[in-house]
């Protein structure tokens, strides 16, 4: 079970729409939708959640590029619509490529920072993708939820909690 839900930003705050995903195949298709959501082209969040394990903001600013931050790239793997957000770069992967994460981020010793030697003795896929956070982590910090907060929230209550801090949990909850 998921919930996905665009939040617009207006001259009179934030206005929330609940979306299907079912159509959007790419992380283009949902970018696209998202500016649908502001003709004015002013900020929009795109806030998707899985049955409580993971979380990911989608953020479009006009016409830039998106930007993406998810909670758990290891459990939204496991989703289709967690897919949609994990690309390459995203990853730290060359385009198009099945190959694991950057070599330059790997110790002398082959493993990753932060991995043991260990980790990869019990069988650890070093094309696997880690549990842990993903994308900009700054994504919300000119909203008012520095990097530290965002990383700090639970799956079970981050969509609330952002929308709290945003001043935007009445219409978030009235589309949920």
């Amino acid at each position: 079970m998921y919930f996905a839900a665009l939040l617009a930003r207006t001259e009179d705050g934030w206005e929330a729409s609940d979306t299907e995903l079912d159509d959007v195949e790419t992380l283009s298709d949902l970018a696209d939708l998202a500016r649908e959501a502001s003709p004015d082209e002013d900020t929009v969040l795109v806030l998707i959640e899985q049955e409580d394990a993971w979380f990911g903001v989608v953020r479009v600013d006009g016409e830039d590029d998106p930007r993406i931050y998810v909670s758990d790239a290891a459990a939204a793997q496991r989703s289709a619509y967690g897919e949609l957000l994990l690309t390459d770069e995203l990853l730290g992967r060359e385009p198009g490529s099945d190959e694991g994460p950057d070599l330059d981020a790997l110790d002398l010793d082959g493993t990753e920072d932060g991995e043991s030697e260990d980790d990869e003795e019990e069988g650890a896929d070093a094309d696997a993708v880690p549990h842990s956070p993903v994308g900009d982590s700054q994504i919300l910090d000119d909203l008012g939820i520095s990097e530290k907060e965002l990383r700090a929230l639970d799956a079970e209550d981050a969509l609330n909690t952002i929308a709290e801090a945003l001043g935007a949990s009445e219409v978030l909850e009235t589309v949920r």
